[in-house]
C-alpha cells in the first residue's frame, strides 16, 4: 500500500463486504482515517452515539480488517470530532477522482446506463433530468455516478456541485431542524447546479427528510439544474416513497445496472490486474470469471488478494485462486440477522435511540418503534416470543402484545406497511 488511505479503502471493502449494505452505509462508511502509528489506528467517528456503536459492534470487523492487510494484529481506537478540512477533502477528492468513464467496464448489464450517464455529464440540465439509476449493491452505480461528477467538474469547474447519500441527507435535515438552521441547509442543496443523492430508498418513510427532498428537487428541477439518484430499486417498489417524489423520479429518464454477462466479468478482471500492472494467466481469469457472477467489488477484490499474494512471491494459480473464491464465497453467506441490528434500523428510520427503544419510557414515537422493532423482528429472525422479549427487556407477553398491534395497525394503515416492508428490506438487502 502507497498510503495510509489506501489502507482504509480496503479495510472498507473488508468491512462492507462482511455486514449488511445498511448496517456498512450507516455506520462505518462515514467514518474518517486518522493515523497509524505505533501498530494503532485512529479512527474518527462524526458523533459520541456513532463512536458508541462502532465501539459496541464493529470495532472487532476493523481490526480483523486492518490485520487481513498488514498481516499482524492492529489496535483500533475510535475518537470523536470534526475531521480537518483540508485533510478530508484530499481523503475525498483521492476516493472520487479514481472513477472515470474511462475506467468503467461496459457490457450487456451496464451499457444502457453508460451511455445515458455520458449524456448527462456532457449536458447536465438538459439531456436527462432527473436521471435515476438501479440496480443491486456491487454492481457500479457509485463508479457512475462519480464518473459523471468527474466529468463535469472537469468541463464546466465554475459549477456547483453536490454530492450526497440518502441517509446523510436524512441525517443533515433532522440535524438542521434540531439546531434551527434549516436556512443553510436550504442554501447548500438549493444553489447547487448538480445533485447527486446515492442510494434514496434510505429516505423513505422519513416525512420531513422526504418534504425537504421534494422541495429541494423542485426549486432545482424549476431552474434546469441536473439531479442525479441511485437505489437498489426502481421508485415504485419502495414502498414507503412519498407519491409526488416517486413521480418526480418516475418522470426523468430510469437506466437500470444488471450483474455483469461472462465476457464483462473477464474484461473487469483483466482492467484490474492492468491498473496494478499484474499479469494474471487467462485460465485464471476465466476460472475466476465462472466461479464470481453476481457482484463487482467481489471480482476485483479477488484481484487485491492475487495482488498481494504475487508481491510475497506467489503467482496467481487455479488452486489459489480457488482457495480465495472459496473464502469469498464463505463470507459472502449471510449472517443471521440480530435483534441488535433491527434495534439499530428501526431506530434510524423513527430517529430514535436503541437504548430508548430498549428502556422504559411509554412516549408515541419511542412505544411506537419499539412495538414495529419487535413485529420485524418476529417477521425476520423466526426467534421464538420469549428470546424476542430478552432482546428487547420484555416479557412473552409484552412481545405478543407489541405483534397484535402492528399486525392490527398493518391492517389499517397501508403507510405503516409500506414503512416495514423497506426497512426489512433494507435490513435484508446485501
Amino acid at each position: 500500500m502507497n498510503s495510509f488511505h489506501e489502507v482504509w479503502e480496503n479495510v472498507s471493502i473488508y468491512c462492507r463486504s462482511r455486514i449488511h449494505e445498511v448496517a456498512y452505509n450507516t455506520w462505518i462508511q462515514t467514518l474518517q482515517p486518522v493515523e497509524l502509528k505505533n501498530s494503532i489506528v485512529t479512527v474518527r467517528a462524526k458523533s459520541d452515539y456513532q463512536k458508541l456503536i462502532v465501539e459496541s459492534h464493529y470495532l472487532e470487523l476493523l481490526s480483523d480488517g486492518f490485520e487481513e492487510i498488514f498481516g499482524f494484529p492492529i489496535t483500533v481506537q475510535i475518537t470523536v470530532g470534526e475531521t480537518e478540512p483540508q485533510k478530508q477533502n484530499t481523503l475525498l477528492d483521492e476516493t472520487e477522482n479514481k472513477y472515470t468513464f474511462d475506467n468503467f467496464v461496459v457490457g450487456s448489464s451496464n451499457k444502457f446506463a453508460h451511455a445515458a450517464s455520458l449524456a448527462v455529464a456532457k449536458d447536465p440540465g438538459h439531456a436527462y433530468n432527473p436521471f435515476f439509476i438501479y440496480g443491486s449493491p456491487g454492481l457500479g452505480k457509485t463508479h457512475l455516478l462519480n464518473a459523471i461528477r468527474n466529468e463535469i467538474k472537469k468541463n464546466n469547474p465554475n459549477m456547483t456541485v453536490v454530492y450526497t447519500q440518502g441517509e446523510s441527507f436524512m441525517n443533515e435535515i433532522l440535524e438542521a431542524i434540531n439546531n434551527v438552521s434549516t436556512v443553510d441547509f436550504r442554501e447548500k442543496y438549493r444553489k447547487a447546479d448538480v445533485l447527486f443523492i446515492d442510494d434514496i430508498q434510505f429516505i423513505a418513510g422519513k416525512e420531513a427528510t422526504q418534504v425537504e427532498f421534494f422541495n429541494t428537487f423542485e426549486a432545482l428541477y424549476r431552474d434546469n439544474k441536473q439531479i442525479i439518484v441511485t437505489s437498489d430499486r426502481l421508485p415504485k417498489d419502495i414502498k414507503s416513497l412519498d407519491e409526488r417524489i416517486r413521480g418526480r423520479l418516475e418522470m426523468g429518464l430510469m437506466a437500470d445496472i444488471q450483474q455483469p454477462d461472462f465476457e464483462t466479468r473477464v474484461l473487469i478482471i483483466r482492467k484490474k490486474a492492468q491498473a496494478l500492472n499484474f499479469h494474471i494467466p487467462d485460465i485464471v481469469v476465466q476460472f475466476i470469471a465462472n466461479q464470481l457472477k453476481n457482484n463487482i467489488r467481489q471480482l476485483e477484490g479477488i484481484v487485491n488478494k492475487l495482488y498481494a499474494y504475487h508481491n510475497l512471491g506467489e503467482e496467481p494459480t487455479l488452486s489459489g485462486a480457488s482457495t480465495l473464491i472459496n473464502e469469498i464465497k464463505k463470507d459472502d453467506m449471510p449472517e443471521p440477522i440480530t435483534i441488535d441490528q433491527i434495534i439499530e434500523n428501526v431506530g434510524s428510520a423513527f430517529d430514535v435511540t436503541p437504548a430508548d427503544i430498549c428502556s422504559g419510557k411509554q412516549n408515541a414515537e419511542i412505544a411506537n418503534a419499539r412495538h414495529i422493532a419487535i413485529y420485524i423482528a418476529r417477521q425476520v429472525t423466526g426467534l421464538p416470543l420469549k428470546t424476542i422479549g430478552k432482546g428487547f427487556g420484555r416479557n412473552h407477553a409484552t412481545v405478543s402484545a407489541s405483534l397484535k398491534k402492528v399486525e392490527s395497525d398493518i391492517k389499517r394503515n397501508t403507510r405503516i406497511k409500506a414503512t416495514i416492508e423497506d426497512i426489512i428490506k433494507n435490513i435484508t438487502a446485501k
